[in-house]
Protein backbone atom coordinates (compact mmCIF):
# COMPACT_ATOMS: atom_id res chain seq x y z
CA UNK A 1 0.00 0.00 0.00
CA UNK A 2 1.87 3.29 -1.07
CA UNK A 3 1.47 6.15 1.28
CA UNK A 4 2.41 9.82 1.87
CA UNK A 5 3.05 11.96 4.77
CA UNK A 6 2.44 15.42 5.05
CA UNK A 7 2.66 17.89 8.18
CA UNK A 8 1.13 21.00 8.57
CA UNK A 9 2.89 23.05 11.33
CA UNK A 10 4.02 19.51 12.88
CA UNK A 11 0.70 18.19 12.61
CA UNK A 12 1.65 14.92 10.88
CA UNK A 13 -0.24 12.28 8.96
CA UNK A 14 -0.46 9.13 6.98
CA UNK A 15 -2.24 9.82 3.34
CA UNK A 16 -3.10 7.03 1.32
CA UNK A 17 -5.50 7.05 -1.82
CA UNK A 18 -8.44 4.67 -0.64
CA UNK A 19 -10.72 5.00 -4.34
CA UNK A 20 -10.46 1.13 -4.96
CA UNK A 21 -8.82 0.53 -1.10
CA UNK A 22 -10.91 -2.01 0.84
CA UNK A 23 -9.20 -2.71 3.77
CA UNK A 24 -9.28 -2.50 7.84
CA UNK A 25 -9.00 1.35 8.18
CA UNK A 26 -8.95 2.17 11.75
CA UNK A 27 -6.45 -1.00 12.65
CA UNK A 28 -3.86 0.47 9.65
CA UNK A 29 -4.30 3.63 11.32
CA UNK A 30 -3.46 2.68 14.93
CA UNK A 31 -0.24 0.68 13.36
CA UNK A 32 0.43 3.20 10.52
CA UNK A 33 0.28 5.93 13.32
CA UNK A 34 2.99 4.12 16.10
CA UNK A 35 5.74 6.66 16.76
CA UNK A 36 7.83 3.36 17.45
CA UNK A 37 6.88 0.70 15.19
CA UNK A 38 5.37 2.23 11.95
CA UNK A 39 5.21 5.36 10.27
CA UNK A 40 4.47 7.50 13.22
CA UNK A 41 1.91 10.33 12.68
CA UNK A 42 -0.97 11.80 14.60
CA UNK A 43 -3.82 9.82 12.18
CA UNK A 44 -4.35 8.42 8.88
CA UNK A 45 -5.98 10.47 6.28
CA UNK A 46 -7.85 8.28 3.39
CA UNK A 47 -8.42 10.42 -0.05
CA UNK A 48 -11.97 8.60 -1.92
CA UNK A 49 -14.60 9.62 -4.44
CA UNK A 50 -17.39 12.20 -3.29
CA UNK A 51 -20.84 12.54 -5.09
CA UNK A 52 -21.22 16.27 -3.62
CA UNK A 53 -17.46 17.33 -3.64
CA UNK A 54 -14.19 16.91 -5.82
CA UNK A 55 -12.77 14.60 -3.98
CA UNK A 56 -13.50 13.42 0.36
CA UNK A 57 -11.37 13.15 3.22
CA UNK A 58 -11.85 10.43 5.76
CA UNK A 59 -9.55 10.91 8.62
CA UNK A 60 -8.64 8.70 11.88
CA UNK A 61 -6.92 8.98 14.53
CA UNK A 62 -3.97 7.45 16.00
CA UNK A 63 -6.48 5.19 18.12
CA UNK A 64 -8.44 4.34 15.21
CA UNK A 65 -11.43 6.48 16.01
CA UNK A 66 -12.91 8.67 13.15
CA UNK A 67 -12.30 12.12 12.91
CA UNK A 68 -15.07 14.25 11.22
CA UNK A 69 -12.16 17.71 10.46
CA UNK A 70 -8.91 18.54 10.57
CA UNK A 71 -7.62 21.99 9.84
CA UNK A 72 -3.89 20.27 8.95
CA UNK A 73 -5.08 17.54 7.44
CA UNK A 74 -7.07 19.20 5.07
CA UNK A 75 -4.86 21.57 3.60
CA UNK A 76 -2.07 18.89 3.62
CA UNK A 77 -5.06 16.56 1.53
CA UNK A 78 -5.34 18.88 -1.04
CA UNK A 79 -1.71 19.16 -1.90
CA UNK A 80 -2.27 15.00 -1.30
CA UNK A 81 -5.31 15.14 -4.03
CA UNK A 82 -2.53 17.59 -6.50
CA UNK A 83 -0.02 14.92 -6.02
CA UNK A 84 -1.23 12.14 -7.08
CA UNK A 85 -3.26 13.59 -9.72
CA UNK A 86 -6.39 12.83 -8.20
CA UNK A 87 -7.13 17.09 -8.59
CA UNK A 88 -6.27 19.03 -11.88
CA UNK A 89 -3.39 20.88 -11.12
CA UNK A 90 -3.15 24.90 -9.92
CA UNK A 91 -6.62 24.88 -8.64
CA UNK A 92 -8.29 28.23 -7.55
CA UNK A 93 -9.88 26.21 -4.83
CA UNK A 94 -11.22 22.90 -4.24
CA UNK A 95 -14.09 21.67 -2.30
CA UNK A 96 -13.84 18.92 0.12
CA UNK A 97 -16.26 16.36 1.57
CA UNK A 98 -15.63 16.16 5.18
CA UNK A 99 -17.18 14.41 8.30
CA UNK A 100 -18.00 18.45 8.79
CA UNK A 101 -19.61 19.26 5.69
CA UNK A 102 -18.27 19.99 2.39
CA UNK A 103 -15.50 23.18 3.01
CA UNK A 104 -13.10 25.00 0.53
CA UNK A 105 -9.55 24.83 0.58
CA UNK A 106 -7.54 27.34 -1.67
CA UNK A 107 -4.07 26.38 -2.23
CA UNK A 108 -0.99 29.13 -2.59
CA UNK A 109 1.79 28.46 -4.68
CA UNK A 110 5.53 29.00 -4.53
CA UNK A 111 7.36 28.13 -7.99
CA UNK A 112 4.79 25.64 -8.58
CA UNK A 113 4.12 24.07 -5.83
CA UNK A 114 1.99 24.18 -2.85
CA UNK A 115 3.24 25.18 0.11
CA UNK A 116 0.52 26.96 2.23
CA UNK A 117 -3.51 26.98 1.68
CA UNK A 118 -6.22 28.75 3.56
CA UNK A 119 -9.10 26.72 4.50
CA UNK A 120 -13.12 27.84 5.19
CA UNK A 121 -13.39 26.00 8.27
CA UNK A 122 -17.58 27.04 8.07
CA UNK A 123 -19.20 28.78 11.44
CA UNK A 124 -18.58 27.70 15.01
CA UNK A 125 -21.25 25.97 16.90
CA UNK A 126 -22.01 27.52 20.36
CA UNK A 127 -25.05 25.41 20.57
CA UNK A 128 -24.69 22.79 23.35
CA UNK A 129 -26.24 20.28 22.04
CA UNK A 130 -24.37 21.08 18.61
CA UNK A 131 -20.79 20.62 20.29
CA UNK A 132 -21.90 18.65 22.41
CA UNK A 133 -21.60 19.34 25.80
CA UNK A 134 -23.88 17.74 28.48
CA UNK A 135 -25.06 21.18 29.63
CA UNK A 136 -28.63 23.00 28.95
CA UNK A 137 -30.02 26.25 27.39
CA UNK A 138 -29.05 28.54 24.35
CA UNK A 139 -25.34 28.73 24.69
CA UNK A 140 -22.87 30.08 23.95
CA UNK A 141 -20.87 28.19 27.11
CA UNK A 142 -18.48 30.49 28.29
CA UNK A 143 -16.21 29.70 31.68
CA UNK A 144 -17.96 26.94 32.54
CA UNK A 145 -16.26 25.79 35.54
CA UNK A 146 -14.51 22.04 34.89
CA UNK A 147 -12.57 20.40 37.85
CA UNK A 148 -9.95 17.41 36.85
CA UNK A 149 -7.55 15.70 39.46
CA UNK A 150 -7.87 18.72 41.53
CA UNK A 151 -7.02 21.25 39.02
CA UNK A 152 -9.75 23.99 38.49
CA UNK A 153 -10.49 25.35 34.74
CA UNK A 154 -12.70 27.80 32.97
CA UNK A 155 -13.70 26.43 29.84
CA UNK A 156 -15.24 27.59 26.63
CA UNK A 157 -16.74 24.91 24.18
CA UNK A 158 -16.84 25.33 20.60
CA UNK A 159 -17.49 23.14 17.67
CA UNK A 160 -15.25 23.25 14.70
CA UNK A 161 -16.63 20.39 13.39
CA UNK A 162 -15.35 18.32 16.42
CA UNK A 163 -16.03 19.43 20.51
CA UNK A 164 -13.29 21.96 21.87
CA UNK A 165 -12.84 22.86 25.24
CA UNK A 166 -10.66 26.23 25.48
CA UNK A 167 -9.32 27.58 28.91
CA UNK A 168 -7.22 30.25 29.15
CA UNK A 169 -4.30 30.55 31.70
CA UNK A 170 -2.31 32.73 33.57
CA UNK A 171 0.62 30.36 33.45
CA UNK A 172 2.78 29.94 30.63
CA UNK A 173 1.08 27.02 28.59
CA UNK A 174 4.60 25.31 28.57
CA UNK A 175 4.59 24.49 31.83
CA UNK A 176 1.42 23.01 32.29
CA UNK A 177 0.91 19.25 32.59
CA UNK A 178 -1.16 18.73 29.45
CA UNK A 179 -0.14 14.89 29.75
CA UNK A 180 -1.72 14.36 32.93
CA UNK A 181 -4.56 16.47 32.92
CA UNK A 182 -5.19 16.65 28.84
CA UNK A 183 -6.82 12.86 28.91
CA UNK A 184 -8.92 13.57 32.23
CA UNK A 185 -10.97 16.57 30.33
CA UNK A 186 -11.12 14.49 27.57
CA UNK A 187 -12.79 12.04 28.90
CA UNK A 188 -14.86 13.81 31.44
CA UNK A 189 -18.43 12.91 31.32
CA UNK A 190 -19.63 16.52 30.17
CA UNK A 191 -18.33 15.43 27.09
CA UNK A 192 -20.31 12.53 25.81
CA UNK A 193 -18.45 12.66 22.49
CA UNK A 194 -15.10 13.02 23.89
CA UNK A 195 -13.19 16.53 23.56
CA UNK A 196 -10.11 18.42 22.27
CA UNK A 197 -8.42 20.66 24.67
CA UNK A 198 -6.78 23.74 24.17
CA UNK A 199 -5.01 25.90 26.85
CA UNK A 200 -4.64 29.40 25.90
CA UNK A 201 -2.26 32.61 26.78
CA UNK A 202 -3.11 35.94 25.51
CA UNK A 203 0.06 37.69 24.46
CA UNK A 204 -2.19 40.39 22.83
CA UNK A 205 -4.62 41.38 20.54
CA UNK A 206 -3.42 39.33 17.67
CA UNK A 207 -1.65 36.62 18.90
CA UNK A 208 -2.44 33.82 20.70
CA UNK A 209 0.25 30.63 22.56
CA UNK A 210 -1.77 27.59 22.33
CA UNK A 211 -1.21 23.60 23.49
CA UNK A 212 -3.46 21.02 22.68
CA UNK A 213 -4.44 17.52 23.62
CA UNK A 214 -6.01 16.16 20.84
CA UNK A 215 -9.36 14.17 21.23
CA UNK A 216 -7.77 10.16 20.31
CA UNK A 217 -4.32 11.01 19.78
CA UNK A 218 -3.03 12.81 22.49
CA UNK A 219 -0.58 15.95 22.37
CA UNK A 220 -0.06 17.17 19.19
CA UNK A 221 2.51 19.64 17.62
CA UNK A 222 -0.64 21.56 16.39
CA UNK A 223 -4.03 21.21 15.90
CA UNK A 224 -6.01 23.81 12.65
CA UNK A 225 -9.74 23.29 14.33
CA UNK A 226 -7.83 23.72 18.39
CA UNK A 227 -6.70 26.97 16.82
CA UNK A 228 -9.69 28.47 15.33
CA UNK A 229 -11.82 27.38 18.55
CA UNK A 230 -9.31 29.39 20.63
CA UNK A 231 -9.80 32.00 18.75
CA UNK A 232 -13.10 31.77 18.40
CA UNK A 233 -13.26 31.37 22.38
CA UNK A 234 -10.92 34.47 22.21
CA UNK A 235 -13.12 36.81 20.97
CA UNK A 236 -16.32 35.58 22.45
CA UNK A 237 -14.30 36.80 25.43
CA UNK A 238 -13.47 40.50 23.48
CA UNK A 239 -9.73 39.83 24.12
CA UNK A 240 -8.82 39.44 20.35
CA UNK A 241 -9.09 41.39 17.40
CA UNK A 242 -10.60 39.92 13.82
CA UNK A 243 -7.36 37.98 12.71
CA UNK A 244 -4.87 35.61 14.79
CA UNK A 245 -1.55 34.79 15.02
CA UNK A 246 -1.50 31.46 16.95
CA UNK A 247 1.73 29.99 18.26
CA UNK A 248 1.99 26.33 18.65
CA UNK A 249 4.97 23.96 19.31
CA UNK A 250 4.75 23.52 15.53
CA UNK A 251 4.69 26.64 14.06
CA UNK A 252 2.48 29.10 13.48
CA UNK A 253 -1.52 29.58 12.02
CA UNK A 254 -3.42 32.42 11.01
CA UNK A 255 -6.94 32.32 11.82
CA UNK A 256 -9.55 34.94 11.01
CA UNK A 257 -12.93 35.59 12.31
CA UNK A 258 -14.36 38.98 13.06
CA UNK A 259 -17.16 37.52 15.70
CA UNK A 260 -19.55 36.15 13.42
CA UNK A 261 -19.84 33.80 10.05
CA UNK A 262 -17.24 31.74 8.89
CA UNK A 263 -13.94 31.09 10.16
CA UNK A 264 -10.50 30.87 7.79
CA UNK A 265 -7.50 29.16 9.04
CA UNK A 266 -4.49 29.82 7.26
CA UNK A 267 -0.96 27.62 7.71
CA UNK A 268 1.70 25.30 6.22
CA UNK A 269 1.64 22.55 4.03
CA UNK A 270 5.03 20.11 3.83
CA UNK A 271 5.93 16.79 2.44
CA UNK A 272 8.07 14.71 4.79
CA UNK A 273 8.29 11.44 2.74
CA UNK A 274 6.80 8.62 0.90
CA UNK A 275 6.61 4.89 1.10
CA UNK A 276 5.16 1.89 0.92
CA UNK A 277 3.40 -0.05 3.90
CA UNK A 278 3.09 -3.82 4.40
CA UNK A 279 0.00 -6.13 3.35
Amino acid sequence: MRFKKYHGAGNDYVYVDARTEERDWPAIAVDISDRHKGVGSDGLILLKDSDVAEIRMQMLNADGSEGKMCGNGIRCFVRFGLDINALSSGPDSVKVETGAGVLTVTPMLANGEMTRASVGMGEPRLIPSEIPIALDGPGPIIDHPLSVEGAEHDITAVSMGNPHAVAFLDEDVDNYLLWQLGPQVEHHPLFPSRVNFEIVNVLGRDRLKVRVWERGSGITMACGTGACAAVVAARLHGLVDDVVEVELPGGTLSVTWPGQGEVVLEGPVEEVFEGIWPD
